[in-house]
C-alpha cells in the first residue's frame, strides 16, 4: 500500500485493476471430476469414469499376463456384440450367479474389459469379485478434509444413504480421518456420525493415514484374490496423491476424489460403475436408488453448517493443542544440549552423513568407472524412489528388522522408520511397482549386480557390492524424474547407495535441488535426446568429466560422458549440468547441504 502498488476502492471507484496476466475460466466448464489411476493430474469427469476406468485397466490386465484368461463372456461379447449390448445368459449362469453379492454392474455390454470372477466369502456373505473392486474407500487426513462444505456434504450423503437402506459391500475396507479435530465436533452436534458409522466409516485417528499408505491389510479374501488369482483391486481416497505402490501394496489403481464421492464409491463398490445409469441398491420399497436420489443439495449443506459450526468448537479443540495427551506428557525427556543417540534403537539412529567430514571440503572430483543402478521410465516419483508405505517381510527393510529383533507385526511403515537410516536406504527404490529397464518383465527393488556377472538382485544388495569394489553408481531416467512429495528420503537413500549422478530427461524442481543437496550431480540428457535414442541400455560404464571446474570458483553449463560398452564402443554426449544457482553449487562442493552448514557454522 505503501509504494501504491494496492488499490483502494474507495479512492479509486473508477478504475479497473490493472494485472499483468489475467485467466478467464468459464464455470459452465467446472463438472465434478476424479483423478487417476496413477497420477493426479490424471484428472477424469465423473461422467466418463466408467469408460476410462474400462480402458485404463486394460494396461493392469493383459492376456496372457498373471495366467489370466479372458472370460467366455468377453470373448463373446468382443467377437459378436457391439459394446452397447449383452448378450443373454444361459440357465447354467443364472444358477451359479443367484442369490450372490457381486461387483456391482461388473461391465456387463462391454467386450474390451477383462474380467476374472472370483468367489469368495466375507463376513459369512457369499460374493464375486472382480477387477475394478473397491477395497480401499477412505476419506482421508489430507487436502480438503478440513472443508465443511465437502466434508458435511459426504456426512449428509451417508445419512440419506443409510436412510434409503444402502449398505457399503464387505470387501471394501472404509475409514475417516479427517483433517481437523473440530470435524469429529460439528458431526457429532449435526447427529452424522451414527450414520458414516453405519457405512463403515470409523474414526481411524487425524493424522496421516491412508493417504502416505497406511491403510493397513485391505480385506483378507480381497489380498487372496489379488495375490493369487490376479484381481486387480482399485483404492478411492480424498487424498491429493496416488502414485503406484503408495497406497497399499496390493492395489494397483488409485483414484482421488471428494469426500462425498468416497461414500459414493464405497457404495457402489466398484470403478467399473455409471452414476448416472446404475443403480445404488434398492430402498426398503424395493425401487431403485441412484446417486443423484441421496446427492445433498448445497441449501441443505449450508443449513447444516449454520446449525452445527461454531467458533466455540474451535476454540475448544485448540485451546491446548500443544499440550498433548497424557502419553505424550509422560514421556522421558532427555537432559543436556545433544541428542543422545541409542544404539539399539531400530528407530532413530545416528545418520552417516558427517563421518570422515573435515573442517574444509575436499576437491570435487570426476565420475570414473560408474556402473547404473537403474534405467527407469518417465515419471518416476518420490514414491517410486522412497516409498513410505509398509515394508514387506522379505525386502532388505524387513530382513534388517527381523535380524534386529524386530517382531514381523511391529515392522510399521517406511514413513515411521525415517529416523533410521539402515531401514531407509534399504527401502530407497524398493516400491513393489517400481520398473528398472534393466530387467524384463520384472516390478519392484531389482537390478542386475554386473560384479557378479550381471545376475538379478535387490538394488540395495547390488549397491553393497558396488560400494565394496568401490564402483560409484548412476540412475539413467526419463521424464519428471523425481515428481511427487518432496521427500527429502529420495534424495538421501539415492546418495547413501553410492549414487553419484542422475541422467534424466528432466526433474521435478525440489528433488532436482535436493540431489545437490545430498551430493549427487543432476545431469539432464541434451534435448531431444533420451537414454534409448542415443543408444544406452544401462549394462555400460560410465566416465563423467569436466565436474572439477567446479573447483575454480565456476559452474559448467555441460560436462562430457562417455559410456562404454561390454565390447569396447563408446558413446559420448553432453548432458547439462543441473546447478542452477551460486548456492547450489556452494552446496555441492561442500558434499552437500548439510555439511555446508555444519561447516558454516564451525567456521
Amino acid at each position: 500500500k505503501a509504494q501504491g502498488m494496492w488499490l483502494d476502492p474507495s479512492t479509486a471507484s473508477d478504475q479497473e485493476p490493472r494485472f499483468s496476466e489475467t485467466l478467464e475460466l468459464d464455470l459452465s466448464t467446472v463438472v465434478p471430476s476424479i483423478a487417476g489411476p496413477k497420477r493426479p493430474q490424471d484428472r477424469i469427469e465423473l461422467t466418463a469414469s466408467q469408460a476410462q476406468f474400462r480402458s485404463d485397466l486394460t494396461n493392469y490386465v493383459k492376456d496372457g499376463t498373471l495366467g489370466i484368461e479372458r472370460s467366455d463372456l468377453d470373448k463373446e461379447l468382443n467377437g459378436t456384440f457391439p459394446a452397447s449390448d449383452a448378450p443373454s445368459h444361459d440357465a447354467t449362469d443364472e444358477a451359479q450367479e443367484a442369490g450372490r453379492p457381486r461387483v456391482r454392474k461388473a461391465a456387463l455390454g462391454d467386450g474390451q474389459r477383462p474380467h476374472q470372477r472370483v468367489a469368495a466369502t466375507i463376513d459369512g456373505q457369499d460374493v464375486e469379485l472382480d477387477h475394478g473392486i473397491v477395497s480401499i474407500a477412505s476419506i482421508t487426513s489430507c487436502t480438503n478434509t478440513s472443508n465443511p462444505s465437502v466434508m458435511l456434504g459426504a456426512a449428509l450423503l451417508a445419512k440419506k444413504a443409510v436412510e434409503k437402506g444402502l449398505t457399503v459391500p464387505p470387501w471394501v475396507k472404509t475409514s475417516m480421518a479427517p483433517g481437523s479435530q473440530v470435524v469429529t465436533g460439528y458431526y457429532e452436534k449435526a447427529g452424522l456420525w451414527p450414520y458414516l458409522e453405519k457405512l463403515g466409516f470409523y474414526l481411524v485417528g487425524y493424522g496421516c493415514t491412508t493417504c502416505i499408505g497406511n491403510s493397513g491389510p485391505i480385506v483378507e479374501e480381497v489380498s487372496k484374490a489379488v495375490n493369487e488369482d490376479g484381481i486387480v483391486a482399485t483404492a478411492v481416497l480424498s487424498g491429493n496423491r496416488n502414485f503406484e505402490g503408495r497406497i497399499n501394496p496390493d492395489v494397483q489403481m488409485n483414484y482421488l476424489a471428494s469426500p462425498p464421492l468416497v461414500i459414493a464409491y464405497a457404495l457402489a463398490g466398484s470403478m467399473d460403475f455409471d452414476f448416472e445409469n446404475d443403480s445404488l441398491g434398492v430402498d426398503q420399497a424395493g425401487n431403485d436408488v441412484y446417486l443423484r436420489d441421496i446427492w445433498p443439495s448445497p441449501e441443505e449443506i449450508e443449513s447444516t453448517i449454520r446449525e452445527a459450526i461454531s467458533q466455540e468448537l474451535f476454540e475448544n479443540d485448540y485451546a491446548d493443542v500443544f499440550a498433548g495427551d497424557e502419553r505424550w506428557r509422560g514421556l522421558d525427556t532427555p537432559e543436556g544440549d545433544t541428542f543422545e543417540w541409542d544404539g539399539d534403537s531400530t528407530y532413530v539412529r545416528k545418520p552417516p552423513y558427517f563421518d570422515g567430514m573435515g573442517k574444509d571440503p575436499e576437491p570435487v572430483e570426476n565420475v570414473s568407472g560408474a556402473r547404473v543402478l537403474a534405467l527407469l521410465g518417465d515419471s518416476v516419483t518420490t514414491d517410486h524412489i522412497s516409498p513410505a508405505g509398509s515394508i514387506k517381510g522379505d525386502s532388505p527393510a524387513g530382513r534388517y528388522l527381523s535380524e534386529n529383533g524386530v517382531e514381523r507385526r511391529d515392522f510399521n511403515s517406511y514413513g515411521s522408520r525415517r529416523g533410521n537410516h539402515e531401514v531407509m536406504i534399504r527401502g530407497t527404490f524398493a516400491n513393489i511397482r517400481l520398473k528398472n529397464l534393466l530387467l524384463d518383465g520384472v516390478e519392484g527393488g531389482f537390478t542386475r549386480d554386473f560384479t557378479a556377472g550381471g545376475e538379478q538382485t535387490t538394488i540395495y544388495d547390488a549397491s553393497q557390492s558396488y560400494q565394496a569394489a568401490g564402483i560409484p553408481l548412476v540412475v539413467l531416467a526419463g521424464k519428471e524424474y523425481g515428481s511427487g512429495s518432496s521427500r527429502d528420503w529420495a534424495a538421501k537413500g539415492t546418495a547413501l547407495l553410492g549414487v553419484k549422478a542422475v541422467i534424466a530427461e528432466s526433474y521435478e524442481r525440489i528433488h532436482r535441488s535436493n540431489l545437490i543437496g545430498m551430493g549427487v550431480l543432476p545431469l539432464q540428457f541434451p534435448d531431444g535426446e533420451t537414454a534409448a535414442s542415443i543408444g544406452l541400455d544401462g549394462t555400460e560404464t560410465f566416465d563423467i568429466t569436466g565436474v572439477t571446474e567446479l573447483n575454480e570458483g565456476t559452474t559448467p553449463r555441460t560436462v562430457k560422458v562417455v559410456a562404454t560398452k561390454e565390447d569396447g564402443s563408446t558413446i559420448e554426449f553432453e548432458p547439462r549440468l543441473r546447478i542452477d544457482t551460486p548456492g547450489e553449487a556452494d552446496y555441492y562442493r561442500n558434499g552437500g547441504i548439510l555439511q555446508y552448514v555444519l561447516r558454516s557454522l564451525v567456521s
